[in-house]
């Protein structure tokens, strides 16, 4: 069993969690934009639910810093059900939008805007995921910990809304673009129980 961080470090490593999870939330809240324009320019659900997912992971940034400035704990169970909640509206909104669209034969246009930010995104929030995850343990707070496997979905989640924008730009198959949909629907239906689990 390791040893609790020294107090030093444990100041030291406080204000790398609270910096990871500051640079993730100021990530998302340029990436609500960005999506939204890029999802209203080409009209795709995936690109239009991976913006609702970046608002509710500024949600989940925003427990981790209340929780990391040590805020009450009946707080953040309150705020962890609000998050929960909004990601059953997040998966109602994708399995809805989703199966008209596959059912309709909606082509969705190309996004090189949503292209561009998605991969970007990726990178970045795997970088992100990988400091929490080290933070989190040396500090054993699982909060970190658990946030940085959010992160780290938010990862999986951008590079499979950019699999689907590519195939649609590249070889035309517009249905990549409701499917990724689907996708980010398994992810938001997990995190959703797992939230109001809590």
């Amino acid at each position: 069993m390791t040893r609790p961080p020294a107090k030093e470090d444990q100041h030291r490593l406080l204000r790398r969690g609270r910096l990871l999870e500051t640079a993730t939330l100021s990530w998302n809240a340029v990436g609500v934009v960005v999506l939204a324009l890029a999802a209203i320019e080409a009209r795709s659900v995936a690109l239009a639910g991976f913006g609702l997912d970046s608002l509710i992971e500024i949600g989940a940034s925003t427990v981790v810093l209340w929780e990391l400035a040590g805020i009450a704990h009946e707080r953040r169970q309150r705020a962890m059900r609000l998050i929960g909640i909004a990601f059953v509206g997040l998966a109602v909104y994708l399995a809805i939008q989703s199966t008209v669209v596959l059912a309709i034969g909606f082509h969705p246009r190309h996004s090189p805007l949503g292209i561009a930010w998605t991969g970007v995104t990726a990178v970045v929030m795997f970088a992100l995921a990988a400091g929490k995850s080290k933070t989190g343990a040396a500090l054993r707070n699982p909060v970190l910990s658990a946030e940085g496997r959010i992160t780290m979905i938010d990862s999986i989640l951008a590079t499979a809304v950019l699999i689907g924008l590519v195939l649609n730009a590249s070889i035309g198959w517009w249905w990549a673009d409701p499917l990724a949909g689907y996708v980010l629907l398994y992810y938001a239906v997990r995190e959703a129980r797992e939230a109001l689990a809590h």
